[in-house]
């Protein structure tokens, strides 16, 4: 093969920047990836300082709890919001009181850190660092699906696929690379320091959100009157939802292999008996290990025409990598199979996300990507909660394995029973 047969055979293949070239979205990019770096400092040192104080797991478990209520409640309502207002000052917003909640976490940690230890039980309560993550969780939940129903208003409705799987692909990488740049930093320092990366990082997002045009709220085909931001707009983005099968299956398809078949509760358990402490860090980092392989040779997925079908042969792709990998006997096939997992996982994702930005008219966005948002945040930590439950009834294998298989089962009896995700292609009939 020639040399430039060799790059154009590359080039069908590896990751499409051609988004890139708006501009409007290259900065909502840059400032999405240095910002998910920075997010990963503080999810890590959250919980080892909450450990730090209380030498109590169940507190740390305390954190998922005031974490995942203000992003289900949060998310809904939020995407309302992003329905009724200018999207870019309800980003601006919420990404102001997400880096404040940031600003409280390095400020506090200050004070404890030079506070006598005889003191710090009196003075460092840890309710503080869980109203720090609620309030943090909170604005999250507002401007994720804000940030993600702005896209289709920045470029072709043709590249809105692309352009979610950049933001995939590089929320994955941070994935890997912040936790581990976060680990030694707080070794080397303090968990003050991993939350003053963090602050210092989301600034390059605000002033992305600062940069963006304005995004006024539209009017929908069907609607004679434009969004609120109370709860009948909610309530009417959900009954849209349940109006339309193809987007209520993506989300179906979704909670199903991330309620049965995410294994990773199970992963300190596994380590300790099957392969030793030091794989711990292995197992967490390689479905995004396989997410951000993905992404980089994704040249094809912007020319895939049925969506809905790779979206189905996604999850069985995922639900059978999860199961085996549960019943590998070997470290580096459980890494290479948990890649693979997530290599299906983050193919499912973007297809998941550009069905629900480009099936439903503009004025519809924000909440789709709101039950969107909540799905993705609830999925997995329902299925930290299954699994658990099930590895004491029956052990980690069993769990693992079984949970992955019954993945596979529900998405092949929903596509066969509910056919119209199966056929789905862009550009048909809205709702």
């Amino acid at each position: 093969m020639t040399e430039a047969g060799t790059k154009s055979r590359w080039r069908r293949h590896a990751i499409d920047l051609s988004p890139l070239r708006h501009t409007a979205y290259r900065r909502l990019f840059v400032g999405n990836a240095v910002s998910f770096v920075g997010y990963q400092f503080t999810a890590v040192a959250v919980p080892v300082q909450m450990y730090a104080l209380t030498r109590s797991s169940l507190w740390v478990g305390l954190l998922g709890v005031a974490g995942f209520v203000p992003l289900l409640v949060f998310g809904l309502w939020g995407g309302a919001i992003a329905d009724a207002f200018d999207r870019r000052r309800v980003l601006l917003g919420s990404s102001a009181l997400m880096w404040a909640a940031t600003f409280g976490l390095l400020v506090q940690a200050l004070v404890i850190a030079r506070l006598p230890a005889s003191a710090r039980d009196h003075w460092a309560p840890p309710a503080i660092l869980l109203v720090l993550v609620a309030v943090q969780s909170t604005a999250f939940a507002i401007s994720s699906p804000t940030r993600s129903a702005i896209i289709p208003r920045l470029m072709p409705e043709s590249e809105v696929s692309v352009a979610s799987t950049l933001n995939h692909t590089v929320s994955s990488f941070a994935s890997v690379v912040g936790p581990l740049l976060a680990g030694v930093l707080i070794v080397v320092v303090d968990v003050s320091a991993a939350y003053a990366v963090d602050a210092a990082l989301f600034t390059v997002a605000m002033w992305a959100a600062l940069k963006l045009p304005a995004v006024p709220p539209a009017r929908g085909e069907k609607e004679e009157a434009p969004a609120t931001a109370g709860w009948r707009d909610v309530t009417d983005g959900l009954r849209y939802l349940g109006a339309q099968p193809v987007l209520l299956l993506t989300f179906a398809i979704d909670i199903a292999a991330m309620v049965l078949a995410m294994p990773r509760a199970v992963f300190p358990e596994v380590a300790d008996e099957r392969f030793g402490t030091g794989s711990i860090g292995w197992l967490y980092a390689s479905i995004a290990i396989g997410s951000v392989l993905a992404g980089l040779t994704s040249g094809w997925i912007g020319r895939v025409r049925r969506q809905g079908l790779a979206v189905i042969v996604a999850v069985v792709a995922w639900g059978l990598a999860v199961a085996a990998a549960g019943a590998a006997p070997w470290l580096w096939l459980v890494i290479v199979l948990l890649a693979a997992a997530g290599a299906a996982d983050m193919i499912s994702a973007v297809y998941r996300q550009t069905i629900a930005l480009t099936y439903a008219h503009d004025a519809m966005r924000g909440r789709l990507q709101g039950v969107f948002f909540a799905v993705v945040a609830g999925g997995p930590r329902l299925g930290d909660l299954r699994i658990g439950v099930t590895a004491v009834l029956v052990g980690p294998t069993v769990a693992w394995v079984g949970g992955g298989l019954a993945a596979v089962v529900v998405a092949v009896l929903l596509a066969a029973g509910f056919p119209a995700l199966a056929r789905y292609t862009p550009n048909g009939s809205r709702g």
